[in-house]
């Protein structure tokens, strides 16, 4: 054989520059993740373990029946106090994935429409426990670098459905039954109806990998590269945020409305629940002291339990923000999904809670 008849060699170089590329994006991941979520986490848990909360309802005054404009502003003022630093971290990351993690390494395991990309991207979304909104920007990057969409729907969902510091609060602060209802239906939703997205769409069923590197690769220096993936994210991501955060705080009153004490624990209150659950928007963790708020006023464990799914999964304000970056009937049915869970775990927490 001779020396033009040999494959290709892999290049040291090239194999190098992406070991540096890669762990220059673990580093700049583990010490935000450090700082936002990983150390906060570890002080609010001995906080649950000891005083069986972990703070007040997001939600405020559940006896206000009318919404108004200074609802939208007072909600909004607390929800970003809380989630300002993840959601600064989410763009930064969201952003430099695009210029630092080489096409060709995240299409080799994530660009798959097969159940092993979706359980590589769902299990890369537990150490990073952000919000639907926080891990948004991070979903829309993936799927900018044509990441498959069960893999990019997988990450996306099981940041804060699989949030394991999230469990440990639900067991602390709620109950066991709680927390498995939790995981159970978190696993369904990250693995189960990520996998099952792939099925709805027609991607590229065999993917040439040199022509996907030259369509999602931006020209340039590092500098402009990043500043053009980050001021291109800002520009449709913030606005449409702000705006739907802004109206869901108005009509928080509508959205979970006071119950009669035989409606409060009915199928329809479930499935009003969870509907309301789905749209509306929450940080991380909030689920658990607004169950406990509603659990207090006499809610049952039916509705309380569908909010165990549905606050977190996804929200209006998230799904507007990866519209783009998905086919529309994906984000129905990932919808139309989460609200369908949601009603069977209410079923489940009526019937054993």
């Amino acid at each position: 054989m001779s020396q033009l008849d040999l494959p290709p060699q892999p290049q040291p170089a090239n194999h190098k520059k992406v070991l540096w590329l890669v762990g220059a994006f673990l580093l700049i991941a583990a010490v935000g993740l450090l700082y936002v979520k990983w150390w906060p986490y570890y002080n609010k848990t001995i906080t649950a373990a000891t005083t069986h909360s972990i703070g007040s309802s997001i939600l405020g005054d559940l006896s206000e029946t009318a919404p108004s404009w200074q609802a939208a502003l007072d909600y909004a003022a607390v929800y970003f106090q809380s989630v300002w630093k993840a959601a600064i971290l989410g763009v930064l990351l969201g952003s430099l994935l695009q210029v630092l993690l080489p096409t060709q390494w995240l299409l080799k395991f994530l660009g798959k429409a097969s159940f092993g990309s979706t359980a590589i991207a769902g299990a890369a979304s537990v150490p990073s426990m952000m919000c639907t909104c926080c891990a948004a920007p991070i979903a829309v990057g993936l799927r900018k670098k044509q990441v498959s969409i069960g893999a990019a729907l997988a990450y996306w969902i099981g940041n804060p459905m699989i949030n394991p510091a999230t469990l440990v609060f639900m067991a602390f602060v709620l109950s066991w039954e709680f927390t498995v209802i939790r995981l159970v239906f978190g696993l369904l939703l990250t693995f189960g109806v990520s996998y099952i997205a792939n099925r709805l769409v027609k991607e590229r069923q065999s993917v040439n990998i040199d022509q996907l590197v030259a369509e999602t690769e931006l020209k340039g220096s590092f500098l402009s590269r990043w500043f053009k993936s980050m001021g291109s994210m800002l520009l449709y991501i913030v606005p449409a945020y702000v705006v739907s955060v802004l109206l869901l705080g108005a009509g928080r009153v509508w959205l979970f409305p006071q119950l009669s004490e035989t409606a409060a624990n009915s199928l329809l209150a479930i499935i009003l629940f969870a509907v309301a659950g789905t749209l509306f928007v929450i940080p991380t963790a909030a689920e658990i002291p607004i169950i406990q708020a509603f659990l207090s006023l006499g809610l049952g464990a039916g509705p309380a339990a569908a909010l165990l799914i549905t606050l977190p999964a996804v929200s209006l304000p998230s799904l507007i923000m990866v519209a783009k970056s998905f086919p529309k009937k994906v984000l129905l049915f990932v919808a139309a999904s989460v609200i369908i869970l949601g009603v069977v775990s209410g079923l489940v927490g009526k019937a054993i809670l």
